[in-house]
């Protein structure tokens, strides 16, 4: 392990509170929140057990991920039809043109504001 990861290993939590471990290092039984999600579980409101962290040059901060027990996750709450109704509005939410109001087969890039259509008038006159 190198000296810019030794900084980042404290086992016992005596410098920043929880225990502290370098990147790819993080023992067994802990997750990150992706990690859990992927294994269809959530943290379920438990405090973050650990982090790994990962120096940075040029005196930028350290990148920090916290990780979570996976003893103590709980599954992942299952799909309502109402939830599964609220998605679709915000999808749908997100492909409307606040201009023309017309429902676009793509979400509207919010680089631009508006549709494609809306965006570059003179480019589809002269198509």
């Amino acid at each position: 392990m190198s000296a810019a990861y030794s900084k980042c290993y404290d086992p016992s939590g005596a410098t920043y509170g929880v225990p502290t471990f370098p990147w790819r290092y993080a023992p067994d039984g802990y997750a990150t929140r992706r990690q859990l999600r992927a294994c269809g579980l959530r943290p379920g409101g438990q405090d973050i057990g650990a982090q790994v962290m990962r120096p940075r040059r040029r005196g930028r901060p350290p990148l920090v991920a916290y990780l979570y027990r996976v003893d103590a996750a709980k599954p992942v709450r299952p799909m309502t039809p109402a939830r599964w109704w609220a998605l679709a509005a915000a999808t749908k939410a997100r492909r409307i043109c606040p201009d023309c109001h017309a429902v676009q087969p793509y979400c509207i890039p919010l680089s631009l504001g508006c549709c494609i259509t809306c965006a570059y008038p003179e480019e589809q006159q002269a198509a």
